[in-house]
């Protein structure tokens, strides 16, 4: 996850970023004639009527859990170039809120919806509310449609999610929420080729970009202006230019006993695209075998032939197709090569920030490794659900032996979820030696009470040095 935070004090920025996979219920009384309204207008009713107090212990320690571990990879991108580019042009604009910088994923709602927070001055609870909100919509969405093989990048869903959840921030009704939504979707669609072959900088700023036009869009909805309807389902809506038909039950959405969908959502245990997370484990457990007992462990390793890895559909599609991902340029390439990332892990025996540095990507000895490397879908493997991402790695060796491991599932993932200590143990990971470790102390003290905070603003100040 590539998210940015300002830790040096700067004066209040008007800028909204945010990232990227995933909203409440309707609460028509007539659930039936509620579901032939548009469906904008039922996800606006949704998010209208969502409260605090519909919001369980689980999910709110959840939504927490989210906020530090988003604010935390923040601060570690702080020096990153793509970073400071953004910085330096937020820094030219002049607004109420402070710069919290971009991510990606779910998670990259959390930026616009601290930006709102602090400018429309929200509480704690209303914040929670508003994050638990549009992951809710982003999730639900994706569970019901596929974009991204119809060509199509994963922020067309922030759309509607930010929108409504900055809308819901500005205490917008249902009838402005629902144009929120119309606005916020109608044009600014994007396109698949972020994620695909030469990854580029945009990549970890596509969903900022797709927050700050949400942003925008429910601040025109306040002001009174009317969008395209309806936009899902008119005669050239999203479903008929972008996603396709799908019925989506807003009445099942998070709330009055139904889960919210933040629960099912995961965290990331290395700075790398989630399709190599299981990788990278069963990376290092083969290196293990492999080398044990050698005195050189990199020698030991090119007994490896040849290497087999098998992972999900998406999993091929997004690391394992496209010929750059055999020879990454960039480190948003690298981090969505399954190839780079394997034969890093296996030589390294973990993937960190510094797995990215110019001189690892052109290293001989890595790339010369990854050209034994092969990446195949298992239909096996795409038919597991339940927050799975598995991969197979198996090596063969120059002997004919083959070492091989599979790993369907490690702690971050939606079955294993982070508990506080692992989230506190990454935080201060990735704060390092930028913080004194009592600052550091005092902070996670505050966001994990986070639902007491009477003032964004002073809880945003915290993070600056």
């Amino acid at each position: 996850m590539s998210n940015v935070i300002d830790s040096k004090k700067i004066s209040r920025r008007n800028i909204v970023a945010g990232i990227a996979a995933l909203g409440i219920y309707g609460f028509a009384r007539n659930a039936r004639a509620a579901e032939t309204r548009p469906l904008a207008e039922r996800l606006a009713a949704y998010a209208a009527v969502l409260r605090y107090e519909d919001l369980d212990a689980a999910t709110i320690e959840r939504v927490k859990s989210h906020v530090i571990d988003t604010l935390g990879c923040g601060i570690a991108a702080f020096d990153e170039r793509p970073v400071r580019v953004c910085r330096d042009i937020a820094q030219s604009v002049q607004g109420p809120s402070t710069i919290i910088g971009t991510t990606s994923h779910p998670s990259d709602h959390i930026a616009p919806c601290f930006a709102v927070a602090e400018s429309e001055r929200a509480r704690g609870h209303d914040l929670i509310t508003a994050i638990a909100l549009a992951y809710e919509i982003n999730c639900r969405l994706v569970d019901a449609l596929d974009i991204s093989s119809r060509g199509w990048d994963s922020p067309v869903f922030s759309l509607p999610a930010v929108a409504l959840a900055a809308g819901k921030l500005m205490k917008l009704d249902a009838a402005k929420l629902t144009e929120a939504v119309n606005l916020a979707i109608n044009d600014h669609i994007s396109m698949g080729q972020t994620r695909r072959q030469v990854l580029s900088d945009w990549k970890g700023l596509a969903d900022g970009e797709a927050s700050r036009n949400a942003v925008f869009a429910a601040m025109l909805a306040r002001g009174g202006l009317t969008g395209p309807t309806p936009i899902f389902e008119g005669t050239l809506g999203l479903f008929k230019q972008v996603s396709g038909e799908a019925s989506i039950d807003v009445a099942k959405f998070g709330g009055h006993g139904n889960p919210f969908r933040i629960n099912q959502c995961g965290m990331k245990a290395y700075p790398a695209v989630v399709f190599t997370q299981t990788a990278i484990v069963a990376a290092t457990g083969i290196a293990d075998e492999v080398t044990k007992g050698a005195p050189d462990k990199a020698a030991a390793l090119e007994r490896i032939a040849s290497i087999e890895i098998a992972t999900s559909k998406r999993g091929l599609v997004q690391t394992g197709t496209d010929r750059e991902k055999w020879a990454p340029a960039t480190r948003d390439t690298a981090d969505h090569s399954m190839p780079y990332i394997t034969a890093r892990a296996m030589f390294d025996g973990d993937i960190t920030n510094d797995s990215y540095a110019p001189a690892k990507l052109k290293e001989p000895r890595i790339l010369a490794f990854m050209q034994k490397i092969r990446v195949a879908e298992d239909p096996v493997l795409t038919a597991r659900t339940g927050g799975a991402v598995p991969t197979r790695i198996t090596a063969i060796l120059a002997d004919g032996q083959r070492v091989s491991r599979e790993v369907n599932d490690i702690p971050g993932f939606a079955g294993k979820p982070m508990q506080r200590p692992d989230i506190d143990r990454k935080f201060r990971g990735n704060i390092g030696k930028r913080w004194p470790r009592e600052k550091t102390d005092a902070v996670l003290q505050s966001l994990w009470v986070l639902e007491n905070t009477q003032d964004i603003g002073a809880l945003l100040a915290t993070l600056t040095v």
